[in-house]
């Protein structure tokens, strides 16, 4: 596996020079609009199969819905519930690539606990075990080892406490511990493949917006400069999330808000596992705890109707943040109060429309689609972080049929067997000489991210080296790119203003002036 080098590293100098080769060569194979997950999924997967490919993306790589996930790799457990079985067995094999060949250093194996209460702990237990039992057998199906992913079972009342110290103890009979996929970070995810897209000769232009889109091509406006370019391309793909009807109006979603909070971790006893707790009244719906970097914690998840103009970055609701601290401080010795909580995110979720009228969103199927509008234009709509591959795949497939023909079917895509920049076998990385928490967050190129100039450090621990990564090898432009999208400590806004200054520091250092943000 890889570790990338400068044909991959995404800065304000590529940027420049690969927006005047478009100028002079206007024709590409594939323009993507959307610099999300499904969008970079897009732009690698067309790029891996030799296709001329540009993404644009009018804020930052990750922007949008993509870096307010959970930041879980899921299973599918939860389609399993809503009888979702083909979507679910699509989430069990893509963690499984995600998890052993295509991220495995920015994925690791999350210990999922519900404890069980008296009285009724019993036939509570029995369900959840047989919800646990199927989702197990997906990951058989998948080929995923029970190393990296253990069987589920039941535990005791003593290993509940040991495992979640923070728990309430009074009435509890056991637990239940199943095992799902974490991502370290889901925006970090975001920018791997963003950058393995980039290797494969993909531009990937941040800061520049998709004006007068049609299936042939696009008016291109760089935000930073305001030059106007105009490009045609044999197939243009929007992968813009909860913002695809703007440019189709073919298009017709309803997005569903996902909320999560932020605490400090040593609130919750310093547990390392997902402690998670039953939404009443439903029974495919949890709130969990999900330990997250610099000693944070994220409890989610709201799924909540988002009508109305979409924002380009959404809001947690007081309900929202109170049904959070309700469901799981009734699992909790000593509940949480709005005191504890540092910060929030909201995430919107394209979901797509075709159930009744009354069906809520949290009942709305997870599934993606590749439509096509009258103007040409091929949406990729719907789906999750996790199946993200597939999507593009879809997205790609499709686009090679509308150039080529039946002909377009003989090329095949190759993502399910294309690791990322970093990426590098589980077992042996413990053998990269680098500090074990840069091993966690560049894989097999820490040794070059710690080769850097040290100084130091923003809020959190997080070093010079990384900032200056960021801004050299990962694409930021901004200050706000360093500290929302590339380390995350502005999910916290006391850490965002204590490391303001070293974000600034790093841009100085890598001799590049930091773009001013723009709406």
């Amino acid at each position: 596996m890889r570790a990338g080098g400068p044909a991959t590293a995404l800065n304000a100098a590529r940027r420049a020079r690969e927006l005047a080769e478009l100028g002079e060569r206007p024709h590409v194979d594939v323009l993507v609009v959307g610099g999300g997950i499904t969008g970079v999924g897009v732009a690698l997967d067309a790029a891996s199969r030799g296709l001329r490919t540009v993404l644009v993306e009018r804020h930052d790589l990750a922007f949008g819905t993509s870096r307010f996930s959970s930041k879980l790799v899921h299973g599918g457990l939860r389609y399993l519930a809503t009888g979702q079985f083909g979507i679910a067995a699509e989430s069990a094999l893509e963690r499984h690539l995600l998890m052993t060949r295509i991220a495995p250093h920015l994925t690791r194996a999350l210990a999922q606990v519900t404890p069980l209460y008296r009285p009724g702990y019993i036939p509570r237990g029995a369900y959840l075990g047989i919800g646990y039992g199927m989702g197990d057998g997906l990951r058989r199906l998948a080929g995923t080892p029970t190393h990296l992913l253990p069987a589920p079972d039941f535990v005791a009342a003593g290993t509940v406490a040991f495992l979640a110290p923070a728990v309430r103890q009074a009435g509890l009979r056991g637990g239940l511990r199943g095992w799902d996929g974490q991502l370290f970070d889901d925006a970090r995810l975001v920018v791997a493949v963003a950058r393995t897209a980039a290797g494969f000769g993909a531009s990937v232009l941040t800061r520049v917006r998709a004006r007068q889109v049609t299936g042939d091509g696009a008016v291109l406006h760089d935000v930073l400069t305001g030059q106007e370019l105009a490009i045609t391309a044999s197939a243009v793909i929007s992968a813009a999330g909860v913002w695809a009807g703007a440019l189709d109006a073919d298009v017709h979603l309803r997005p569903s808000r996902g909320t999560h909070l932020v605490v400090d971790t040593a609130r919750l006893g310093g547990s390392d596992v997902s402690l998670t707790a039953p939404v009443p009244g439903s029974s495919s719906r949890f709130v969990f705890t999900v330990p997250a970097p610099h000693g944070r914690t994220y409890i989610g998840l709201t799924d909540v109707e988002a009508p109305g103009p979409i924002p380009d970055v959404a809001a947690a609701t007081d309900a929202e943040i109170d049904m959070l601290l309700g469901v799981i401080g009734d699992v909790l010795a000593r509940p949480l109060s709005r005191a504890d909580v540092i910060g929030a995110y909201a995430g919107l979720r394209p979901l797509l429309t075709d159930g009744p009228d009354g069906e809520q969103t949290s009942d709305l199927s997870r599934r993606h689609a590749v439509v096509e509008s009258a103007s040409g234009v091929l949406s990729v709509v719907g789906g999750k972080l996790t199946t993200y591959r597939r999507m593009a795949a879809d997205g790609v497939d499709a686009a090679l049929v509308r150039r080529f023909g039946a002909a377009g079917r003989n090329r095949p895509g190759r993502t399910a067997d294309l690791p990322l920049v970093g990426a590098w076998p589980r077992g042996r990385l413990g053998q990269i000489r680098a500090p074990g928490r840069l091993v966690g967050r560049y894989g097999a190129e820490a040794p070059y991210a710690a080769a850097l100039p040290d100084g130091a450090p923003a809020a959190r621990g997080v070093t010079a080296q990384e900032l200056q990564w960021g801004v050299a090898v990962e694409g930021a432009l901004s200050v706000d790119d360093l500290l929302e999208r590339r380390t995350r400590l502005g999910l916290v806004a006391a850490d965002r203003d204590a490391s303001t200054e070293a974000a600034a520091a790093a841009f100085a250092r890598a001799g590049v002036d930091p773009v001013a943000e723009t709406g």
